[in-house]
């Protein structure tokens, strides 16, 4: 370089540059703070909806569970048979 002032510019990139990769590590730690504080919250709601779907299943009925894509679906695969007339009378007698 023919000026003096080589090393005034030489600073001024050094500096630029720091200045540029201290804002991309600023940027990186933000990015990774935000999406640990998104996947701590929808973890936190995602229990919460396991626990809801849990008491509803047991208060739903004995083996059975509805799913929106299927309806409603049996523990072991097979279909519900609702008892017959004869036995439901049996069991109304009894008590």
């Amino acid at each position: 370089m023919a000026g003096e002032n080589w090393t005034f510019w030489l600073n001024m990139t050094n500096f630029a540059l720091g200045m540029i990769t201290v804002l991309a590590l600023v940027v990186v730690f933000v990015a990774v703070g935000w999406d640990l504080l998104v996947l701590k919250v929808h973890k936190t709601r995602a229990m919460d909806r396991i626990d809801e779907e849990l008491q509803a299943m047991l208060h739903a009925g004995s083996h059975s569970l509805s799913v929106p894509g299927l309806g409603l679906t049996m523990a072991d695969g097979g279909e519900k048979i609702e008892p017959s007339e004869a036995e439901a009378s049996d069991e109304k007698s009894r008590k």
